[in-house]
């Protein structure tokens, strides 16, 4: 291995609904111009891409890549679920580190269709069979869509177990819309009280209300990784470093346990995690800001504890404490996460790569946490996947 890839430039689009966007090439040629001249190098300097998406043909990285420039270098298409954007990271991550290239891209982008997830393939076994089946078994509720039921039966298994709350919950959601206030390329920008979370529609009785779920959404964001003696040859920035990273997949206790937080990949966040404090030595402690997978306000609820972020168990008293933002122990979401900003699968987990490259840079403006050195990200994907990357200023 040839030392910590550096990430020398992020871009992002601002995310959209389903019909405001621009087509997916557009999306994903602009963030990638953006990150480009962000790291100050010409496209003909990446050696390799890794292109993720979810909702789309065979080869859309090209077409998303071909407007930018025409090199003949390897794409990748990725295809990871929700951790899709991550993966590519992670791939990139691995060519730069073994010293296969230089330079390398990960891309993510997304151009989704309005309403709930729903399968493409229906001629053929699906990979969530067996989700479906324990979610079935555990939770019931089949008329609820399927990612709905995953994380509110996550949910729901934490405040039986634990007993937190749908105020817990409803904290959660307020939280992510204060820090999108202050980030422009946050879809939902408004600020919203517990109480306003707690009134709007219900969705699952006693479980979830419709603003603890994150939205469909198109956008588009990627990153450009360098090795060190490369960033040093060129005078390209160093500032960020990724001092770690692990993609688990599912344990057998995903299914044998019967607990739908395991179901949602609770143990292969806290897995993941464990082996990149392994990696780096740094523990959980030394984290200065996190970005993390809330697709639903349930799902950063008991990720707070696979992450080690708080005990088993002690996410309400983490959340009643304010540990969760400003001012806390940890800054938890500062761009506003999915909940506010949007969830296009195939960008997000470089969406959280762009916000926490700029936070340890310091030039995340309105949403800088302050004196922030080391950065922790967590994307996750049903069927299923979970990258953790630890940052670093360097």
């Amino acid at each position: 291995m040839t030392g910590n890839a550096r990430v020398a430039g992020v871009g992002m689009t601002k995310f959209a609904k389903p019909g405001q966007n621009a087509p997916y090439t557009e999306m994903g040629a602009s963030a990638v111009r953006a990150a480009l001249e962000d790291a100050g190098l010409p496209y003909d300097a990446v050696q390799q891409a890794y292109a993720g998406y979810v909702y789309g043909d065979s080869t859309c990285g090209q077409a998303a890549l071909y407007p930018v420039g025409m090199t003949g270098i390897p794409v990748i298409n990725v295809n990871n679920n929700c951790s899709t954007g991550s993966t590519a990271l992670f791939m990139a991550r691995q060519a730069v580190q073994s010293g296969a290239v230089d330079v390398a891209l990960a891309l993510g982008f997304e151009h989704m269709q309005p309403g709930a997830l729903t399968s493409h393939w229906d001629d053929r076994p699906s990979p969530f069979a067996a989700f479906d089946a324990e979610t079935d078994d555990l939770v019931g509720h089949p008329e609820i869509p399927l990612a709905l039921r995953y994380f509110g039966g996550a949910g729901k298994a934490h405040m039986e177990k634990h007993g937190s709350s749908m105020q817990d919950l409803a904290r959660i959601r307020a939280k992510a819309s204060r820090h999108a206030v202050n980030n422009p390329l946050a879809l939902f920008r408004q600020e919203v009280t517990p109480q306003d979370v707690l009134d709007s529609p219900t969705i699952w009785e006693g479980v979830m209300t419709r603003l603890m779920a994150c939205p469909p959404t198109c956008g588009a964001a990627a990153a450009i990784l360098v090795s060190e003696a490369y960033a040093q040859k060129h005078g390209l920035s160093q500032a960020v470093k990724i001092k770690g990273q692990a993609m688990t997949t599912d344990y057998a206790s995903t299914f044998e346990a019967h607990d739908m937080m395991q179901v949602v990949g609770y143990d292969m966040t806290a897995a993941a995690t464990k082996q990149v404090q392994e990696q780096t030595g740094i523990g959980i402690e030394d984290v200065d800001v996190v970005e993390l997978h809330d697709c639903f306000a349930h799902n950063e609820m008991i990720t707070y504890e696979g992450l080690g972020l708080c005990p088993e168990g002690g996410a309400s008293q983490f959340i009643a404490d304010g540990a969760n933002t400003y001012g806390g122990k940890f800054v938890t979401n500062p761009s506003g996460g999915l909940l506010s900003k949007g969830h296009p699968l195939g960008a997000t987990g470089l969406a959280q790569c762009y916000e926490l490259t700029r936070q340890l840079r310091g030039t995340a403006g309105a949403t800088q946490v302050e004196g922030a050195r080391t950065a922790l990200q967590h994307n996750l994907g049903l069927g299923g996947a979970c990258v953790v990357t630890l940052y670093q200023a360097a």
